[in-house]
């Protein structure tokens, strides 16, 4: 039998670099052949072959409700009969952002685009015209989008492939970042007081999914914002992974729980507030947004930003996950996931650690969770790669590398979670 995955990926490879259009997606970190997805529906997708998986990727995080959600497509359709997009301002786009204000209160103001890449960018150009300053703060491990200034020692495709940074992008355009170690409370403090005049804005991933899943502690988190509240930088959240994923009012609202009166000055949101379409947003305070044109100096436009489709899609997810109960019971069935997994492990004798907020969550080939992306790269990776596969042959798809976080979907059953286990056990055992 003709493998079709293998067919369409040589196709791909003579007219896209890699066959792919974006870099993790080729399986060069696990091998083997990526799977071009036929179709999806709930919890699971179908590839060319016709096989189908348990899906624990949902478009890096998008499909919090599962694929092909009635409310959603219903949605979607009524507004792609209307107009798929226009170059003016639509009443959807107003009451998309009334949605993301309502359940992120740290934001008075969010300006829709149309990638986390652009937000990212976007935001840290915010905070560089709103202080008057240039330098900025990142942590190794993670991801803001692949901006010039933002791409030096990041996780995801670039740490797949073991790059610190990437070509092309000169030495001065990055020479005002500053790259420290994630959860180093020491470090953090030595650069405050080397720079702390010149800092424009701490961004980071309160907790990272592009170095597997790594939260930043409490502690950390803690000094992060004192330091900027001393220093008069602005404490950027980049939550395009964990924006309305981890919470109702995405991993902010978990800190505001354990820091009293904890809040950042910006955040960056994508994936679920576009339900599955490209869009993404940044926001905060009323006083910062007005810096923007073309209410004040600092430039951003985007010819499909609050695209009428994607603003539709968005807006109908985010209303699912507003309803009662929904949170509880996609907290529990990712816990039931880690816990059954850990369980797996310890059984068959093999290091494991894991967690989860929401409906995300990651594991390491580890004893204990890793707290930095120093300790991620110490993961056994060939155990990873084995573990990967065995996952797929069973039918279970989970990102094709050692530093991405996974997903659990409302629409993913106990069936699923218990089939999910028992594969991993039996893969388990051969590890």
């Amino acid at each position: 039998m003709t493998d079709r995955n293998q067919t369409l990926f040589d196709r791909a490879a003579q007219v896209i670099p890699g066959g792919v259009n974006s870099p993790v997606r080729a399986f060069r970190a696990v091998g083997g052949t990526p799977r071009f997805v036929q179709r999806a529906q709930g919890a699971y997708f179908w590839d060319a072959n016709g096989q189908k998986y348990i899906d624990y990727i949902g478009s890096w995080g998008p499909m919090i409700l599962g694929h092909g959600h009635p409310a959603v497509l219903e949605a979607v359709q009524k507004a792609a009969l209307d107009g798929f997009s226009f170059g003016a301002p639509t009443e959807r786009e107003i009451e998309l952002a009334e949605e993301i204000l309502k359940h992120v209160p740290s934001m008075e103001m969010v300006r829709l685009v149309s990638s986390g890449t652009e937000a990212g960018m976007s935001a840290l150009r915010l905070a560089r015209g709103a202080t008057g300053r240039t330098k900025f703060i990142k942590f190794e491990g993670c991801y803001h989008g692949h901006a010039d200034a933002l791409l030096v020692k990041a996780g995801s495709g670039l740490a797949t492939f073991g790059n610190p940074t990437s070509a092309g992008v000169p030495p001065e355009v990055v020479r005002d970042t500053l790259v420290l170690e994630y959860n180093n409370i020491q470090q953090l403090e030595e650069a405050f007081a080397l720079h702390g005049k010149e800092l424009a804005c701490v961004m980071i991933e309160p907790i990272a999914g592009n170095m597997n899943f790594v939260r930043a502690s409490v502690p950390f988190m803690t000094r992060c914002r004192e330091l900027c509240t001393q220093h008069g930088a602005l404490l950027v959240f980049d939550e395009v992974m964990s924006g309305f994923r981890v919470a109702l009012g995405s991993a902010q609202s978990v800190y505001a729980k354990l820091i009293p009166g904890f809040k950042p000055d910006m955040t960056v949101l994508g994936k679920v507030i576009g339900g599955g379409m490209p869009l993404a947003a940044f926001g905060g305070p009323r006083e910062i947004m007005r810096q923007l044109a073309p209410t004040g100096p600092v430039y951003q436009a985007g010819t499909l930003s609050g695209n009428p489709v994607a603003t539709a899609c968005g807006l109908a997810t985010l209303r699912e996950i507003a309803k009662p109960g929904f949170w509880d019971a996609l907290s529990s069935r990712t816990q039931s996931l880690v816990d059954g997994l850990k369980g797996a492990a310890a059984n068959a004798g093999v290091p494991f650690s894991a967690d989860c907020q929401g409906g995300m969550f990651g594991f390491f080939l580890l004893p204990e969770l890793a707290q930095n992306y120093a300790q991620v790269m110490t993961s056994d990776s060939p155990k990873f790669n084995k573990l990967f596969h065995g996952l797929l042959d069973g039918g279970v798809y989970i990102a094709p590398a050692l530093y991405e976080a996974g997903f659990v979907s409302a629409a993913h059953t106990e069936a699923d979670i218990t089939e999910t286990v028992r594969v991993a056990g039996d893969v388990f055992k051969t590890l």
